[in-house]
């Protein structure tokens, strides 16, 4: 037995043309014909934000506004996250061309505003179902349920006793025009006319060959009940005509799994451990029971594929007795991903879902059931986090910013309170790169020098080494794209240096002086170098001499001897020890926190050193100054009772008091000079060999002071001088006369000037004395370090005065 129904609806289509159209550029519109309805996306780009459609139909324009798209099988919907609007209309929508429900023509108008100007552009599209229609078909759209059945079905096997009940109103009917009658559970409505049940959201049609029922979400007539724990909406319509004694019947059930009752444009579904999750029931209403084979597709974007391919692509589609559950992973091709700030970075993913279920019924009538659903996982923390990789050889602060999501982007960086905009300047020391990951997130890595100016710096020092701390307080600001909202992430990473200690140099004697090298280190600016109280420059080197190297990688200093600096002390006639010293001080205190010292082993010929206690040492060769065969040891000094302390084959070392042993005093406008010659006892000689050696050569010995460094002339107790002397030694014969006195600097070195024509001399070392025991200690003057004034060697004048015993 078959269902003919005749309802007098026919669909007349022509196509009418926009009052206005425009050229949309390549890329922002896409049509497309899928499997049960067509799809049209715009870029918002393109549209703005607010766009709207119209259906296009002979009889004039329909604006689809949001109840017009429920009651007439369309919906839009804007998707700001992706950038576009999309329209889907159902092949059974209001004003489309229908043609044997093989061809189907669409015609829209999108209306934008362009400059404050309404700009209208016409779309249309022909489309052809990929699949043949199944005998009954039922959508579950966002905003809508539709469900459409063959014009033609077999008799069912059985008759229950809800399809005898709904019989009896329509046996009863006295009209032969079709009329609706909806069921809700236990409760049968009065009977509607067809326009009374369009006039509340209702829509009926009939097309060459279906019948096709259409009802938004939410209507009065309709009801929701619990199948296997999930709600379900279900619009139980009836629709009838009796024909004399015969009585047309066909029931249209649209039955949709939903979260809530009503129209709800995001299904959260449910979260769990990276997962989306959805449930429905194989079947949804009694009337599809019976059911012998339930075969699921499922998809995202309105793209179906089979259950063994979506598991391929990581879902999971599982039944628990009669209700299919959909697990997708939130990393799933086709989902959507976005960020937001909520006090702190979360993110969300949104799924287009596209289900397809094909239930079999004991009469092997198919049914297939579609939904439309989003999806949407609840705000799930994004954890930006930060990696110090700093490598403390390599002096730079390597510091990673990572999980960084595609939709936010790094627009600043605060370093310990001072801004900086990204990218860093090209006279910048610092570097930032993006890094990309193949899991869409990317990171950060961001370089700072830790010798950087905007790098803190702490240290603490104890008595022999120092701990070195570097701290660098990073404030990134991040924006999620496109509503460029700023979030920030706040992190602070440091570098200790533990082994900090002050610098050594390595020294090593040479015959000509000692040499210094300090290997550097990359915190040894902490500490500066000094010769006594004077800071170790460049223009102190030139000034006293010393031969300095100094780059990033070390320093080398050459310390001539007899230069400033040097100490002297145990002169013999084997030589004498000289030592140097390198201070290191703190570079805030100025305490010295370490020293360098050197003593070599130097040997010479002749030297003299001029003492500040008043003591001239002397070691003089006395070869020309005796007659052949003489004996040093026999020479004297011009108080014939002082003699040599030491003597060898040629040379003898005097040291004495300055004002004895007959010395003469002269005094000049600046200086005075202490005088005394070395000869040959006359005692040893005969008279006739003492007549033959007149010409045997005196040696003149004297130690200049400056006037104005001495506190104590001429007492017979102590001497004192701030300064040590300028001392020669003279060879002259004796018929000369005595030399001219001059004024000489500790450090020159004096060549003998000799009367006659002799022998070439080695030179004659000058050397500072190294002070006697003390009675007491005498401070003459304690200026600041800044401004200590400089005496006549070149030396700080921070002097403390001895006493000898």
């Amino acid at each position: 037995m078959a269902f003919e129904f005749c309802l007098g609806v026919a669909l007349l289509l022509s196509v009418c043309s926009p009052a206005k159209s425009d050229y949309i550029p390549d890329g922002v519109l896409h049509m497309e014909c899928r499997d049960r309805y067509f799809m049209i996306a715009v870029d918002l780009s393109f549209t703005g934000e607010e766009p709207r459609f119209e259906a296009v139909e002979g009889t004039g324009l329909y604006p689809i506004t949001e109840q017009y798209a429920a009651k007439c099988g369309y919906s839009v919907s804007v998707f700001p996250l992706w950038g576009h609007v999309e329209l889907r209309a159902s092949y059974f929508s209001c004003h489309t061309g229908n043609k044997d429900d093989e061809v189907f023509t669409f015609n829209f108008n999108l209306i934008t505003n362009h400059e404050e100007k309404e700009v209208t552009f016409a779309l249309n599209k022909t489309c052809s179902p990929s699949l043949p229609w199944s005998p009954r078909e039922v959508t579950c759209e966002e905003n809508y349920m539709e469900v459409s059945v063959r014009s033609e079905v077999p008799c069912p096997s059985g008759t229950k006793k809800e399809d005898w009940d709904a019989v009896k109103p329509a046996h009863s009917s006295t009209t032969s025009d079709w009329q609706v009658m909806f069921q809700r559970a236990e409760e049968q409505l009065m009977p509607l006319t067809l326009s009374e049940a369009r006039k509340r959201g209702y829509v009926f049609d009939l097309t060459n060959g279906r019948l096709v029922f259409r009802t938004p979400y939410g209507q009065p007539d309709s009801f929701s009940t619990e199948v296997n724990g999930v709600l379900v909406e279900v619009v139980h319509a009836t629709l009838f005509s009796r024909q004399s004694w015969v009585v047309l019947m066909v029931d249209l059930v649209a039955a949709c799994s939903m979260p809530v009752l009503g129209v709800k444009s995001t299904d959260e579904g449910s979260y769990d451990n990276g997962y989306m999750m959805w449930e429905t029931p194989e079947a949804l209403h009694p009337l599809v029971s019976g059911l012998q084979d339930t075969q699921v597709n499922i998809g995202v974007d309105g793209e179906l594929v089979e259950q063994p391919v979506a598991e391929e692509r990581g879902y999971i589609v599982e039944k628990d007795n009669t209700t299919v559950q959909i697990s997708i992973p939130c990393n799933a091709e086709g989902g959507y991903r976005k960020s937001t700030v909520t006090d702190d970075l979360f993110e969300f993913y949104i799924f287009n879902l596209y289900l397809e279920q094909i239930l079999v019924d004991e009469d092997q009538v198919e049914t297939r059931l579609r939904f439309h659903r989003k999806l949407a996982t609840p705000l799930l923390p994004c954890p930006v986090f930060t990696a110090n990789q700093t490598v403390l050889e390599e002096r730079l602060f390597t510091v990673y910013l990572g999980n960084i999501p595609e939709d936010v982007e790094l627009a600043a960086v605060q370093l310990n309170g001072q801004d900086f905009t990204i990218p860093f300047t090209n006279a910048s020391m610092h570097t930032m790169t993006k890094v990309v990951h193949p899991n869409n997130t990317h990171g950060y890595t961001l370089k700072v020098p830790l010798d950087d100016p905007v790098v803190i710096q702490q240290v603490k020092f104890s008595k022999a080494d120092a701990v070195l701390q570097y701290r660098l307080d990073i404030n990134y600001t991040l924006t999620v794209l496109p509503e460029n909202e700023p979030f920030y992430h706040f992190t602070t990473v440091t570098a200790l240096f533990t082994d900090v200690s002050p610098p050594v140099f390595d020294a090593i004697c040479s015959e000509s002086g000692i040499s210094f090298k300090l290997d550097r280190r990359p915190f040894d600016y902490l500490w500066y170098i000094s010769i006594g109280s004077d800071l170790l420059t460049s223009e102190l080197a030139a000034q006293h001499g010393y031969i300095m190297s100094n780059d990033s990688q070390s320093l080398l200093l050459d310390v001539p001897l007899y230069t400033h600096g040097y100490e002297y002390k145990d002169i013999s006639l084997k030589g004498f020890l000289g030592t140097f010293e390198i201070l290191v001080r703190d570079h805030e205190t100025s305490e010295v926190q370490s020293s360098t010292v050197k003593t070599c082993l130097f040997t010479t010929s002749e030297l003299i050193m001029c003492s500040t206690d008043g003591r001239m040492t002397v070691v003089a060769d006395l070869s020309l100054a005796m007659p052949s065969g003489g004996i040093p040891a026999r020479t004297n000094l011009i108080d014939k009772y002082c003699g040599p302390k030491e003597a060898d084959d040629t040379r003898a070392l005097f040291s004495f008091p300055l004002n004895s042993c007959g010395a003469i005093v002269k005094l000049g406008k600046e200086n005075v000079t202490y005088q005394n010659e070395i000869s040959y006892s006359k005692k040893y000689l005969s008279v006739s060999k003492a007549a033959s050696e007149d010409t045997t050569e005196k040696i003149t010995v004297q130690c200049t002071y400056p006037l104005a460094g001495l506190h104590r002339l001429f007492s017979v107790h102590r001497f004192e001088s701030d300064t040590v002397g300028s001392g020669s030694i003279v060879h002259n014969a004796r018929s000369t006369a005595d030399p001219q006195i001059p004024t000489i600097k500790p450090t020159t070195a004096l060549q003998t000037t000799p009367a006659t024509k002799r022998p070439t001399r080695p030179p004659i070392a000058f050397l500072p004395s190294v002070r006697p025991p003390v009675r007491y200690i005498r401070v003459t003057r304690v200026p600041n370090f800044n401004g200590m004034r400089k005496g006549a060697e070149g030396t700080l004048q921070t002097k403390v005065s001895a006493v000898e015993i």
